[in-house]
């Protein structure tokens, strides 16, 4: 059988690895491990995209990052998550033009599926909140949580925690005094490694500089988005779907075990705050009865509008056929969560109360690996 090559393209404040923390491992030792039960040899690799640059440029650092060789003809499979499935959609479409080398695009014949996970297809209201000045500092310290969270030692944690916790809790923090951001910066920095600390000084410094994703995602563009970027008749796109729970603030306070955790609850109910505005003129995804049913399956509780992951409101990730979906958060689907049997192997992002844990994370891969197989 010829080798199949994936592609993972990271989202907004998402990155291919940072101080040594891979951000897609979890998802590319589940794919490797069922395609080499398919007896099918399975290559993947991440594109570095910037984590939060306009759409077209980070799609042209995607049809630049893919490098195949001509005695390669295996398939392709793009997997992006969050705004890294509309980098996807735009550099297959055949009706967007991204000022590309026609020869950096002689790879697209080759593609055969793209799935996107949690991916704002319609976009989502929190991108009108980032826009703001306020919202601008959220998004950085946002970033900052992800980076901490996910590539920061425990022991280094713990100590941030009891820093965050010190300055009064998120609505201290974010309530517009950019200083306590910049001394939770320095703190963080001074618990990795001289390596590690440039890379995350690096990561940040992209967020600060350049925002243009962030306009492109609210829904009113969107709309444009979706009226110009077709898909590629060729190609079989699906989409990984998820709600979490509203936040309910007293008892959900009460459920938190750490200051950490306590943090995130907080930062985690702003977010679904924002997430849930649903804008009059500019609708979500209208599911077909037989997604309406599969969504009944998988997620507790009425799918509404107001229904989301924290980031992404849930109507606005169905893209194509729907490969899989449950309950869990924006970075669930990607294996960061609370993970009482291993601790060590799976970091959680952010206190949700989804309860996403190794079993829904192996049905989900099953899917994915099922859909991606099938794919011609």
């Amino acid at each position: 059988m010829p080798t199949h090559r994936v592609y993972f393209v990271p989202g907004m404040f998402g990155f291919g690895t940072l101080a040594g923390y891979d951000y897609f491992r979890h998802v590319r030792a589940a794919l490797e491990a069922r395609f080499a039960d398919a007896g099918v040899e399975l290559r993947c690799e991440v594109v570095p995209t910037p984590p939060t640059s306009s759409l077209r440029h980070r799609a042209r650092i995607l049809a630049k990052a893919i490098r195949v060789s001509a005695d390669d003809t295996g398939p392709i499979h793009l997997v992006g998550h969050s705004t890294g499935g509309l980098d996807v959609r735009l550099v297959l479409s055949p009706s967007t033009d991204l000022k590309s080398d026609a020869e950096r695009l002689r790879w697209r014949p080759r593609v055969v599926s793209a799935t996107s996970f949690n991916t704002p297809h319609f976009g989502t209201p929190l991108a009108s909140y980032f826009a703001t000045v306020s919202g601008t500092r959220v998004l950085y310290a946002l970033s900052l949580l992800t980076v901490v969270s996910l590539s920061v030692g425990e022991p280094s944690l713990a100590v941030f925690s009891k820093l965050l916790a010190a300055l009064g809790g998120v609505e201290q923090l974010f309530g517009g005094d950019v200083r306590l951001i910049s001394g939770a910066t320095d703190l963080v920095l001074r618990f990795v490694d001289t390596n590690g600390r440039s890379e995350i000084s690096g990561f940040l410094e992209k967020i600060r500089s350049d925002q243009g994703a962030i306009v492109q995602i609210m829904p009113e563009a969107m709309d444009l988005f979706n009226a110009t970027a077709e898909d590629d008749p060729r190609i079989r796109y699906g989409s990984v779907v998820t709600a979490a729970p509203p936040p309910r603030a007293l008892r959900f306070a009460k459920k938190v075990r750490s200051p950490y955790a306590a943090l995130t609850a907080a930062m985690y109910a702003t977010l679904y705050q924002f997430t849930s505005q649903r804008h009059k003129m500019y609708p979500y995804a209208q599911p077909s009865p037989e997604q309406t049913a599969t969504l009944g399956e998988g997620i507790r509780g009425p799918i509404t509008d107001e229904s989301s992951d924290g980031v992404v409101p849930t109507l606005s990730q169905i893209w194509g056929e729907l490969v899989w979906c449950g309950d869990g958060d924006h970075l669930d689907v990607l294996g960061h969560f609370q993970d009482d049997e291993k601790q060590s192997d799976h970091v959680d992002w952010m206190t949700s109360g989804a309860h996403f844990d190794r079993r829904r994370f192996s049905s989900l891969m099953d899917a994915v690996a099922t859909f991606q197989l099938g794919a011609k």
